[in-house]
């Protein structure tokens, strides 16, 4: 079933594939590190653009392939279909996207992921009516059924990764010719023969023409296009518009610390205000030694990182999510916990929900009723002061002096 396919339609399919990948796992690439609505925000964005690349590549390659005359499409089962694949590529995203998922849980999203893959298709292929009766080569579906069972590995694989430019689109670019051979290795398989005799060929409800479905796929090719193209803007939070203006607005500026003078040494060691505390607060028991290193969960088991790796801590849940810089990984402590264990000294509990290590602050500005700051490394993240720490975190900072008596 492969004669006969028009290369330029088969070429787009392969693109289209390509760039829904990419754009998928770029907003994936920045779920880690974002505030639980933002997460939601760009989980369903990249369960969106990865269903829409699938759905868009199969009909693109239907379009590409030699039907007979007067084939139409029914409109029920290519809603379906989509439907299909937009569900279990959200529904696996989501798997993964908790905490660090384990092996079997990466494994039950990819099997999940590519069975809804090939259903999607094969629902896609029972759309079709025409003059015709279709078959399957059994080894053909089994084949790109696993095929799909691989590539969705592969996407899920990628989506874990810490991902950097090159590696985001080697990776897209291996995706969208998995998808692509999945695809073209069960119209491989598809066999249309000539209906029985005495049989008439009828269309059982509403169907849509070859033209209709080019019109629709073409949008779907703007919209994909124009989500890969927003993909490459680069994201705003790490661009800093710095002035003397707002410098000299200080506290409703954005200041940069390591433009700031350091704080007169003597001052701060002699100053209450700039002594660092205890993040227990009064009346508390003296905290034991500080941890050197806090556990964070992983694929295969359990890792430790060096505290002094660690720029935030983020209360999720009864546990909490570690940024060391480049990705979020989740903790067994809860953020009590989390707090008791880190040297306050290095440490502040900026927020009930968040603890920052104020030796990667990196800026820190107004912003409504409290403050955020932003932390250094490859991935720079920002984090929310509350109202009632903002004073802290400043004379921390050396932003608070003492006046001369």
């Amino acid at each position: 079933m492969l004669e006969g396919h028009d290369p330029y339609l088969v070429a787009l399919s392969v693109v289209i594939a390509i760039l829904g990948g990419y754009t998928g796992f770029g907003l994936t690439a920045r779920i880690r590190g974002t505030p639980d609505a933002s997460h939601r925000l760009l989980l369903a964005g990249a369960a969106f653009f990865l269903a829409i690349g699938i759905w868009t590549m199969h009909f693109v390659g239907m379009l590409a392939a030699p039907l007979p005359a007067g084939t139409v499409y029914l409109v029920l089962p290519t809603i379906v279909s989509f439907l299909i694949c937009a569900l279990v590529v959200g529904i696996s995203l989501f798997f993964v996207s908790v905490g660090e998922p384990p092996v079997f849980r990466v494994l039950s999203s990819a099997v999940l992921l590519g069975v809804g893959i090939a259903s999607m298709h094969y629902v896609g292929m029972h759309g079709l009516s025409g003059n015709f009766a279709m078959t399957h080569d059994g080894a053909m579906v089994v084949l790109s059924v696993l095929i799909a069972i691989a590539t969705a590995y592969g996407g899920l694989r990628a989506f874990l990764a810490r991902q950097g430019g090159v590696q985001l689109a080697l990776s897209a670019v291996a995706y969208g010719f998995a998808v692509s051979g999945m695809h073209y290795t069960a119209m491989a398989g598809m066999h249309l023969v000539p209906p029985s005799q005495g049989s008439h060929p009828h269309v059982e409800g509403l169907a849509a023409s070859s033209q209709m479905l080019s019109l629709v796929v073409a949008l779907l090719c703007f919209v994909i296009a124009a989500g890969f193209l927003l993909s490459l803007v680069p994201d705003p939070r790490k661009k800093v518009a710095e002035t003397t203006d707002t410098v000299a607005a200080i506290p409703q500026a954005t200041v940069r610390v390591a433009d700031i003078p350091p704080a007169d040494s003597s001052a701060a060691t002699t100053s209450p205000r700039l002594r660092p505390t205890p993040l227990g607060g009064i009346g508390q028991p003296p905290r034991s030694a500080p941890a050197p290193r806090m556990p964070v969960e992983g694929a295969d088991g359990t890792h430790f990182i060096d505290s002094a790796d660690v720029r935030s801590v983020r209360a999720d849940a009864h546990y909490t999510k570690v940024h060391d810089g480049t990705r979020e990984r989740m903790c067994p402590w809860s953020i009590s916990e989390a707090e008791a264990q880190l040297d306050p000294g290095l440490f502040v509990r900026v927020h009930r929900s968040h603890i920052v290590a104020m030796a990667h602050v990196t800026l820190v500005r107004k912003e409504g009723d409290g403050a955020i700051v932003e932390l250094d490394g490859p991935s720079p993240h920002r984090v929310p002061v509350s109202r009632a720490k903002i004073a802290e975190v400043k004379a921390r900072l050396g932003l608070v002096r003492r006046h001369a008596s």
